[in-house]
């Protein structure tokens, strides 16, 4: 059962329209290090996780990965609101707005559309969360590059607060492989004897 608060995890607020910026921006929404790609990769991998902890683990980190989606999308949205098409043209989404108008559309800051080929998942506990904490890796280093890209404080105030999610998201995918390769080792001697 899901429970859906009509709320973003967290307020998504800009200064200005800025086509520009949300070209940029768009990367977390359907990159292949953005919140789409995360979220399947961890509600997927789940299955294949040894304990229940680390179900749980996935599954919750998963579901806030697609409330991430949400506010990037709401973010996305926010920078385009309202510009004419000629200044989205200027921006380089004129072949986005050909496509798509104003909506939103799974896709990196080149317009390449979301691609399954982001989402990586062997069935093995500790390739997973290695990969995990990769993608958490470049996630957070997204956002840092993003927060350089725009002088609107508002906007840098929504991507801190996503950066900051990612390093707790690394954290907790740190503390599980560990637990993990512990667990595997214990068995190992085990089965060993």
């Amino acid at each position: 059962m899901w429970v859906y608060e009509k709320r973003l995890e967290h307020p998504v607020r800009v200064s200005c329209p800025d086509p520009r910026f949300a070209k940029c921006v768009i990367t977390q929404y359907g990159g292949p290090d953005g919140e789409l790609s995360a979220s399947l990769r961890y509600l997927n991998q789940r299955y294949s996780m040894p304990t229940g902890k680390a179900k749980a683990l996935l599954t919750d980190i998963g579901t806030e990965e697609l409330a991430h989606m949400e506010i990037v999308a709401s973010l996305v949205y926010k920078l385009v609101d309202g510009a004419p098409p000629e200044e989205m043209e200027r921006a380089g989404l004129g072949g986005h707005y050909a496509q798509h108008d104003h909506a939103l559309f799974w896709q990196d800051a080149n317009g390449i559309p979301w691609s399954a080929k982001y989402i990586a998942t062997l069935g093995d506990p500790v390739a997973d969360l290695t990969e995990d904490l990769a993608a958490e890796q470049k996630a957070r280093a997204t956002y840092e590059n993003l927060i350089h890209l725009t002088d609107d404080p508002l906007a840098k105030e929504v991507l801190q607060f996503l950066r900051a999610r990612e390093i707790v998201h690394f954290q907790r995918f740190g503390e599980m492989l560990n637990d993990v390769q512990f667990r595997f080792s214990c068995s190992k001697y085990y089965i060993n004897k």
